[in-house]
């Protein structure tokens, strides 16, 4: 074995590595994806319609980069790159509608590209333009819109590149970063088996290095206070790793608790298509769920996003859908809230009732997005349920609900 292949499966078998605790097992990843690809579009089209705000507070832009961000282990500061900065007139995105349209032209042919080639082709044409402080921490977007073909991007993950590679990378150009790419890549083909398709996986090896929460040396070479960095790094890590278990726990109860309701109700009841395997203490949700989820006729894409629904209630026996829920303890309310809007507009009756499940220290976070003018606007009624009320009513509503409206007992609206 290599010194390379031994590296990666020192990556591969530390349960608390990001390659175990972000890229294989997180299902919020994988909901990330979808959001993330509509939040784009979002951009696209207020860049198209002239709505897109000239600054990153309150945009599509800033939806996008913090769902980015929500993927803490790696992408923590994404966003960063993107705020206006009006001193030093960078990103400049945002006063200049040129460059504005061009950023706009370029995510919506990247999102739309069918190979390698043209994105890259892209990113060569939106580097020729020079716009001022646009650089490759666009890709970390890409990443989201190809993660086949396009690695994220950032100084952590540089630094391990360099390190892993011997190499002298900077940070803050196109060109560095395709090189940067082909050697992944390359990297890549090489390990497949032991790595992934996705290169979320081998950037995560970078970032981990680039962290110091990994050694790739011999540790007897570090001096008192590199050792000192590198212990104080785990232990931030491991702390990190808990807090994450104790919000999937927490997530998990709030499902519980929704479909044991939906059940007692009498309706057939189903969490998120890749939450069926999880359970609360020894209650497993697919003991609660139907078994297939029912027919409806929308299209594919659409249909998928409304399978990501945390929990969904529908009335016994058909495709009918009573209630929708989503949890929403950390991530982006707002992307919750986009999914509820998907299945309102592809299949409402008009007698749904929607549901955002929140901590009690996220209520101002809710009633901010709830005021949005797109959705304060809309026919859409979305109500909201903070988790000590679900928590302490839960027995009391399957005892005496007979039907959704008990619900209202401890929802809210604005």
């Amino acid at each position: 074995m290599n010194n390379l292949q031994q590296i990666i499966q020192q990556y591969k078998t530390d349960n608390e590595s990001v390659y175990n605790s972000w890229f294989v097992d997180n299902d919020q990843r994988l909901k990330a994806f979808r959001t993330i690809r509509r939040g784009v579009l979002q951009v696209i089209e207020d860049i198209k319609n002239k709505t897109f705000p000239n600054d990153f507070k309150e945009s599509s832009l800033e939806f996008v980069l913090h769902c980015i961000a929500e993927q803490k282990q790696v992408f923590v500061g994404v966003a960063h790159p993107f705020y206006w900065k009006p001193k030093l007139r960078i990103p400049d995105i945002y006063e200049n509608l040129n460059n504005k349209i061009a950023f706009g032209q370029f995510l919506e042919n990247c999102l739309q590209a069918k190979t390698e080639s043209q994105v890259i082709k892209e990113i060569i044409t939106l580097d020729d333009l020079k716009i001022k402080g646009l650089g490759p921490a666009v890709a970390s977007i890409l990443y989201f819109l190809h993660p086949t073909w396009f690695p994220p991007f950032n100084t952590a993950i540089l630094n391990g590149f360099n390190s892993l590679f011997k190499d002298k990378k900077k940070l803050g150009s196109w060109t560095e970063y395709l090189k940067i790419r082909e050697t992944l890549i390359e990297t890549n083909n090489y390990y497949k088996s032991e790595l992934s398709n996705d290169l979320g996986a081998i950037a995560g090896l970078c970032f981990e290095i680039g962290t110091q929460k990994m050694l790739i040396g011999n540790d007897d070479y570090l001096s008192e206070q590199e050792r000192a960095k590198f212990e104080k790094n785990i232990l931030k890590r491991q702390k990190e790793i808990r807090e994450e278990k104790l919000e999937e726990n927490l997530h998990n109860e709030m499902q519980y608790h929704l479909l044991k309701i939906g059940a007692s109700l009498g309706y057939d009841v189903t969490p998120a298509s890749n939450d069926k395997s999880k359970s609360f203490e020894i209650n497993k949700f697919s003991f609660i769920s139907i078994h297939k989820f029912p027919e409806l006729q929308i299209d594919k894409e659409t249909l998928n996003t409304i399978k990501l629904i945390d929990v969904l209630w529908f009335e016994k026996g058909t495709n009918k859908i009573i209630g929708a829920f989503e949890v929403e303890k950390s991530t982006s309310i707002y992307s919750g809230i986009l999914r509820l809007s998907d299945l309102f507009f592809s299949i409402s009756i008009g007698k749904e009732v929607f549901y955002i499940i929140i901590p009690n220290s996220r209520e101002k976070d809710v009633i901010h997005q709830l005021n949005r003018p797109v959705i304060k606007n809309s026919k859409m009624i979305i109500k909201y349920i903070l988790f000590s009320e679900l928590r302490a009513n839960c027995d009391a509503i399957c005892k005496f609900g007979t039907d959704f409206n008990i619900m209202d007992k401890i929802a809210k609206s604005i």
